[in-house]
């Protein structure tokens, strides 16, 4: 029986090569220079440290960039408030991976809503569709691509 998983996962080192393009051209910059601005990475967040919240937002513009010219999603960054405490800033990026329970909940609804003839399961950050037709399974990818979720998903593992 045909089948596929849908996931939501963030290539790390795509992101750890980002950010270092990042480092670089903050270093780089007129406007940074002297400024000690940097990002810091760590598994699943990303921290900017400047002097001001001006900074933090060109930062931010640079990191997205950097991201989006490497393939990676922007829509997985969680990105926190701004902390200013006299001449330092720093404001944290967390790095969203993995479907929670409440999201693939909203997923599966959205799969049985659909009236495709599919069956769709939670297994544990993923969820399994399966049919008994390969046209079936693509519809039901292309209906959950054109959903609004806030979340980027990818469909991986398609068998026939």
């Amino acid at each position: 029986m045909p089948s596929f998983d849908i996931v939501s996962e963030v290539d790390l080192h795509e992101v750890s090569n980002a950010v270092d393009q990042a480092n670089r051209e903050v270093a780089n910059r007129f406007d940074f220079k002297g400024s000690g601005a940097h990002f810091d990475f760590d598994q699943s967040q990303i921290v900017m440290h400047a002097q001001n919240d001006f900074q933090l937002r060109q930062m931010l513009d640079i990191l997205q960039l950097k991201l989006s010219k490497r393939g990676v999603d922007i829509g997985c960054l969680e990105i926190g408030q701004p902390h200013v405490s006299g001449q330092a800033a720093r404001q944290e990026i967390t790095l969203r991976q993995g479907i929670d329970k409440e999201l693939a909940k909203k997923i599966t609804k959205l799969i049985k809503d659909s009236k495709l003839k599919v069956q769709a399961s939670i297994q544990g950050d993923k969820i399994r569709v399966s049919g008994k037709k390969r046209d079936d399974l693509q519809k039901t990818i292309q209906t959950l691509r054109e959903a609004k979720l806030d979340l980027p998903l990818q469909f991986i593992n398609f068998r026939d």
